[in-house]
C-alpha cells in the first residue's frame, strides 16, 4: 500500500495551526495551548484516556503526541495527575476540538492547561490517516506550529523539521533528570484522601536513577515496602554506594539508551559486579540490557498505550500493559545468561530479562500505570522480596 502523497493543499480558511512533517506533508488545523512552534517526532498513543499523564510523562521529551482516541479533554485536568515537574511532550495533535470537561476531579480545562504548560496543540487533523502514514513510514520529524492570526513561513518550518537530527543518538535523560538529590515522601494516590506520606520506619532502602521517571513508580516502590532516595541519572557510582542502598532502581526516561548508557552503563555495570540487587522500567530496562551486554534498536513506530498484551513466559500469563518506548531492547542480542522473561504479543519484541546469578531484572512496560489494573504491581514485590 503506497504512502500518502505530501499534502499540497493550500491553508483553508479559520485554519491557525499547522503541523509539517519533514518529507513536506503539511496538514492543517486549529491552534489551541500555547502560540509558537516547536519541533520533535511525531508518534501516537491509543490511550482512551489519561491525556495529562501522557502529557507530563519525561519520556515523551522530543515528542509531539497524536491521540488515536477522537474525543481528548473530557476529563479536564487536576494538581494531582501529573506524571512528573518536568517537560514531557512538546505538543499534541487531536481529532476533535478540546471537549469541556465533564468530571468530578476536574479543576479546569485541559487547553487552558496545555497554554499554562508551554505546550502546543492542533486540532481537527485526521488522526486517524496520520496514525496510518506512521505506521508506514514510521515516526517522522516535524513541527507543530500555532499561531492565533493564522500567518507561518512554511518553508522555514520544513527547514527547522529536516534540520532537527531526531531521536537516535540523542541523550535525552540527562535533561529531564532531576538535578540533585531527593529522599522521596509520597506514596499511592487513594480516591478523596490524595496520596500517602512514606511511613518513617525501617525499610529496606532503595537508590532510584532518574533517567526521567514518573513519580508514581517511586509511589509504589514506597508502598510495595521501601525507603527511596532519588537520584540525577549522571550520579557516580562512589556517590550511589556512598548512600548505602540495598538495591537500585533505574527509572524510564526519553531518548536513545545507547546514548545514555554512555555514561550509565558502566555504573550499572558495577552495581551489578557487586550483586547489588537491581530493577528497571522502560529506559531502565533497556539500560539493564546494555550493562548485560545486549544490544538496542530503534523501532519502527515504537509502543505507545494502556492496552498492550504482554506474555510472561515462565507462567504463558499475558499481562494488559501500559507502554510507551520508541527503542527496543534486541532479544536476538542478548548474552547467555540472560533470561527473556516477557515478550511483545503485538510483534513478538522483548519486553523483559532477568539476569541468571544476579538479583537483576526490568520490563518494558509500565507496572505503575494500572492498565490491568493490578497485573503488573507484583513486579515491585518482587523486588524488595529480592532486597530482604
Amino acid at each position: 500500500m503506497a504512502d500518502p502523497a505530501p499534502s499540497l493543499a493550500p491553508k483553508p480558511v479559520g485554519a491557525t495551526a499547522v503541523l509539517v512533517l519533514a518529507d513536506g506533508y503539511v496538514a492543517w488545523g486549529r491552534g489551541f495551548g500555547a502560540q509558537g512552534s516547536a519541533v520533535g517526532e511525531v508518534c501516537f498513543n491509543t490511550s482512551i484516556t489519561g491525556y495529562q499523564e501522557i502529557m507530563t510523562d519525561p519520556s515523551y521529551a522530543g515528542q509531539i503526541v497524536t491521540f488515536t482516541f477522537p474525543h481528548i479533554g473530557n476529563v479536564g485536568v487536576n494538581h494531582e495527575d501529573n506524571e512528573a515537574a518536568v517537560d514531557g511532550a512538546v505538543g499534541c495533535i487531536v481529532r476533535e476540538d478540546v471537549t469541556n470537561p465533564s468530571n468530578f476531579r476536574s479543576e479546569g480545562r485541559f487547553d487552558a492547561w496545555m497554554k499554562a504548560k508551554g505546550k502546543i496543540g492542533i486540532a481537527g487533523l485526521d488522526t486517524r490517516a496520520l496514525t496510518r502514514r506512521i505506521r508506514l513510514s514510521g515516526a517522522p520529524n516535524a513541527v507543530i506550529a500555532y499561531n492565533e492570526a493564522g500567518e507561518f513561513d512554511i518553508p522555514a518550518l520544513l527547514a527547522k523539521a529536516q534540520q532537527w537530527p531526531g531521536l537516535e543518538g540523542m541523550d535525552l535523560a540527562k535533561i529531564v533528570s532531576r538535578k540533585g538529590q531527593e529522599n522521596w515522601e509520597g506514596s499511592v494516590w487513594h480516591l478523596g484522601k490524595g496520596y500517602g506520606r512514606s511511613p518513617h520506619d525501617p525499610r529496606p532502602h532503595v537508590v532510584a536513577m532518574d533517567f526521567g521517571a514518573k513519580d508514581n513508580i517511586f509511589r509504589n516502590l514506597v508502598a510495595a515496602g521501601a525507603t527511596v532516595t532519588v537520584v540525577p541519572a549522571e550520579t557516580p557510582l562512589d556517590v550511589i554506594l556512598g548512600l548505602k542502598p540495598d538495591g537500585v532502581f533505574l527509572s524510564n526516561g526519553p531518548g536513545d539508551p545507547a546514548a545514555t548508557g554512555v555514561y550509565a552503563v558502566p555504573v550499572i555495570k558495577a552495581l551489578l559486579d557487586q550483586g547489588m540487587p537491581i530493577f528497571g522500567i522502560c529506559l531502565g530496562h533497556q539500560m539493564l540490557a546494555l550493562a548485560a551486554g545486549a544490544k538496542t534498536i530503534k523501532m519502527h513506530q515504537g509502543h505507545r498505550g494502556a492496552n498492550h498484551p504482554v506474555k510472561r513466559m515462565a507462567e504463558g500469563v499475558v499481562e494488559i500493559t501500559s507502554m510507551n518506548h520508541g527503542f527496543a531492547v534486541d532479544a536476538a542480542s542478548l548474552p547467555e545468561g540472560v533470561v527473556e522473561t516477557h515478550k511483545s504479543l503485538f510483534d513478538g519484541s522483548n519486553c523483559g530479562i532477568e539476569i541468571t546469578g544476579k538479583k537483576a531484572f526490568s520490563v518494558q512496560y509500565h507496572p505503575e500505570a494500572s492498565p490491568g489494573p493490578m497485573d503488573s504491581f507484583y513486579l515491585f514485590t518482587k523486588f524488595i522480596e529480592s532486597i530482604a
